[in-house]
């Protein structure tokens, strides 16, 4: 299987820019969520337990401790010397912005760290964080800003209580690619009263605003959520393998060649997932997801500007 000959990856892109194989760390700032403090809401959204994709605890090493536990491990792996700086549990620019200076300047400080990739949501990106990023990416760093948009739909982002709207993520993508800094956008396939024509919708609108990267994956039932207590009560069935490696496959096809590809599926950890059980397997989508690709003869970009055929979209219960 090579991906990166069918999808623009973000490894094929640090690839051609330094010449080398850059890795992602992930960190854990031992932040939290305005959706969790109470500045916006209680609980988080309805799918969300960061265990699913943080690191570590939520007592987490110092980010030195981290990037060293990292480092070791993927050079046991690909023997990687570069690596981005990739704060991905909770929200990364939810902090005064003399406190985000001295985080991000931490891990920057270790000469083998090339960048920082910040996930945020675009509702925790005031004016001050974008020209912090600004002046980093002025010394020549790498620094992408992912924003956790997840769907184009507020009557969706309303029913998994994600405590912003689509009104956010225009105006901080519009804000952040002004400056020149790159927005990675996440999307969810497969969120509760979304069927097909709201993840082609979604691709379409992100894609009209303007985005330097795309992650999409699979929406994960992990314990301790909401989503978890409708899935038992039987008001949720996850997407099934194939239709999820059919329909990325449609999304990626429909994406133009210069938009990178962070990520095309996601994994939770087993000790806490509890369905779809296929979405553990990230490599076994990943060769599905190829393999479809070659089986259309197709590869990222072969339909992008051919409008997608809607149908009348369901109303999101």
């Amino acid at each position: 299987m090579v991906l990166s000959e069918r999808i623009n990856t973000y490894g094929q892109h640090l690839l051609r820019r330094y010449g080398e194989r850059v890795h992602k760390i992930a960190l854990d700032a031992g932040l939290t969520c305005p959706n969790r403090d109470g500045s916006k809401g209680i609980g988080g959204c309805t799918f969300c337990n960061n265990d699913s994709f943080s690191p570590n605890g939520r007592t987490p090493p110092t980010l030195p401790e981290q990037l060293a536990s990292g480092r070791r491990a993927i050079r046991r792996r690909t023997r990687a010397t570069k690596f981005i700086a990739y704060f991905q549990a909770y929200t990364n620019t939810y902090a005064k912005v003399e406190q985000l200076r001295a985080m991000y300047e931490e891990v920057l400080k270790e000469p083998d760290v090339v960048g920082l990739s910040i996930g945020t949501r675009p509702d925790c990106v005031s004016s001050e964080v974008l020209d912090l990023l600004d002046e980093l990416r002025a010394r020549g760093l790498e620094v992408v800003l992912e924003l956790g948009l997840q769907s184009a739909f507020d009557e969706t982002l309303r029913r998994v209580n994600r405590g912003h709207g689509l009104a956010e993520y225009v105006a901080t993508t519009t804000a952040a690619r002004r400056r020149g800094i790159p927005v990675c956008a996440h999307l969810i396939v497969g969120l509760p009263g979304e069927d097909e024509a709201h993840y082609h919708a979604s691709l379409d609108t992100v894609l009209d605003i303007g985005v330097d990267g795309l992650k999409i994956h699979p929406l994960h039932i992990v314990k301790h959520t909401l989503l978890a207590q409708e899935w038992r009560r039987g008001k949720y069935s996850p997407l099934g393998r194939e239709e999820y490696i059919r329909i990325a496959a449609d999304l990626i096809e429909r994406t133009p060649e210069h938009v990178v590809y962070h990520r095309v599926t996601g994994t939770s950890p087993k000790e806490i997932l509890l369905a779809p059980e296929w979405s553990s397997q990230k490599w076994n989508v990943l060769n599905g997801i190829e393999r479809e690709l070659r089986q259309r003869d197709s590869c990222q970009g072969r339909l992008a500007g051919i409008p997608f055929v809607y149908k009348e979209l369901r109303h999101v219960a």
